[in-house]
């Protein structure tokens, strides 16, 4: 039996009730201070297309494809975060970050994924020094009821992401694109990689797979992710 961190985490463990945790006293985790892109789920388009661009990726050639917000326009550098570790207040925290240092992870036997999911923590939180997050009866903390509904919700809106984004494939509505930006007397910048969706194909659309779009709360999250493209040029102006 294997239990894979998500990005981001190193070593993670199932949650015990004994467990005393470090909970995060207002810096980001480290390890958001060197990504240029962190994954959204679909029911955070909406306030993080007001900040960031949403871009889609994929790991294996088109097969599958996921959302992210892009953070920065070069490898490794996010404009979002302070040299102290702060996001910036002014812009939406995503829920990637908010759960930190928890997750629910999958299981996996022999390389294959079970039903069972686990709710995990990143070892390094473990202290004695930590939060309770339940108490002497066994009975969860108003805290820990918080947190475990985020997380519960991240999850579920992860595989409603998975969801629309197989039906976005399958319909083949995915097109590659790259942003290139270019200052006076600069080095010009070119972001490959990134997915968006096309707006000539979803114009041609048969009218019974663009009423299903619709129904699924679909439309509306691709017309957030064609509008927060705008935002590629916030990023530029944030560029020391």
């Amino acid at each position: 039996m294997k239990i894979t961190p998500p990005f981001g985490y190193d070593e993670i463990a199932p949650l015990q009730k004994q467990h005393r945790v470090l909970l995060p006293s207002g810096s980001t985790p480290a390890f958001c201070r060197s990504i240029n892109a962190l994954a959204v789920s679909v029911s955070e388009f909406v306030a993080a297309g007001h900040d960031y661009p949403i871009v889609f990726i994929s790991l294996d050639d088109g097969a599958s494809f996921a959302p992210v917000i892009v953070l920065g326009l070069s490898e490794k550098t996010n404009l979002f975060v302070s040299d102290d570790g702060d996001w910036d207040p002014t812009c939406y925290l995503p829920a990637f970050v908010r759960r930190y240092p928890f997750c629910i992870s999958k299981l996996y036997r022999d390389g294959q994924p079970e039903s069972e999911r686990v709710v995990c923590v990143a070892k390094s939180y473990l202290d004695a020094a930590g939060v309770s997050l339940f108490d002497e009866h066994g009975e969860p903390s108003e805290r820990w009821r918080s947190i475990e509904r985020l997380l519960a919700e991240f999850e579920k809106d992860l595989d409603l992401t998975n969801e629309m984004c197989a039906a976005l494939g399958r319909l083949g509505l995915f097109e590659p694109f790259t942003m290139q930006v270019i200052r006076e007397q600069q080095e010009q910048l070119s972001l490959g990689g990134m997915y968006r969706i096309s707006e000539s194909r979803l114009g041609d659309l048969q009218a019974a797979n663009h009423k299903v779009m619709v129904a699924k709360g679909y439309m509306s999250r691709i017309y957030a992710h064609l509008h927060s493209l705008q935002n590629f040029a916030r990023l530029d102006r944030r560029r020391p």
